[in-house]
């Protein structure tokens, strides 16, 4: 695959204040590697935005790739039922969140779902199966707005920024993104590479993109 390269705009406030005299000047491009959709830069791709809340910016960007992928989304819904596949569609057969996130009596998720998933079934498992909690619905939300929310301790089940990290590296349930099963198709790069990537992103401020819509 030919490698090209792509501009992204280092913007602080659409422009940075120069050294000497305070005066603004426009913020230089820089080229960053460009990738495949199944693809994720390394954090060192970033090095060359000299800017720590750009740079920060541009990483929880990256981040969003994962993030926004429906197989995280379908799990992460507005309402009270899962979605599946790539299309969102609703989840067949029809269940409800229940009381605590896992399904109703019934209905359960484990009562599908097992801790892997299963071959000649197709049913997609993983450990501690179960929809995130409302407060955490990243369904229609833009980038800005989920990375707000995956600060906040008070929407993101009360874990501090280390704590996200650890989440993002380890999690067995958040590692069924890169291993979806049957011929359903991953979120980009892999485990190793988000939590870098998260990691990064919280050692340079957090920063949030700025909402574009």
């Amino acid at each position: 695959m030919r490698i090209e390269l792509v501009w992204v705009a280092l913007v602080s406030a659409a422009a940075v204040t120069a050294c000497r005299g305070g005066s603004r000047r426009a913020a230089t491009p820089v080229e960053l590697r460009a990738v495949g959709p199944d693809e994720l830069r390394a954090v060192a791709d970033f090095d060359a935005i000299g800017d720590r809340t750009a740079r920060s910016r541009a990483l929880f960007a990256e981040m969003s790739r994962v993030i926004t992928h429906p197989r995280c989304v379908n799990c992460h819904p507005a309402g009270d039922s899962p979605h599946q596949r790539l299309a969102t569609e609703p989840h067949d057969p029809p269940v409800v969140r229940g009381p605590a996130d896992r399904g109703v009596v019934g209905m359960e998720c484990a009562g599908c779902h097992q801790d892997r998933n299963q071959a000649h079934t197709r049913v997609p498992g993983a450990p501690e199966w179960h929809l995130a909690p409302l407060a955490m619905a990243w369904e229609g939300k833009t980038v800005a707005a989920i990375c707000a929310q995956l600060k906040d301790p008070a929407r993101n089940g009360g874990k501090t920024l280390a704590q996200i990290v650890e989440h993002a590296e380890h999690d067995a349930l958040v590692a069924w993104g890169w291993d979806p099963g049957a011929d359903r198709e991953p979120v980009p790069g892999n485990q190793a590479q988000f939590g870098a990537l998260t990691a990064a992103w919280v050692a340079t401020g957090a920063a949030c993109p700025e909402d574009v819509r």
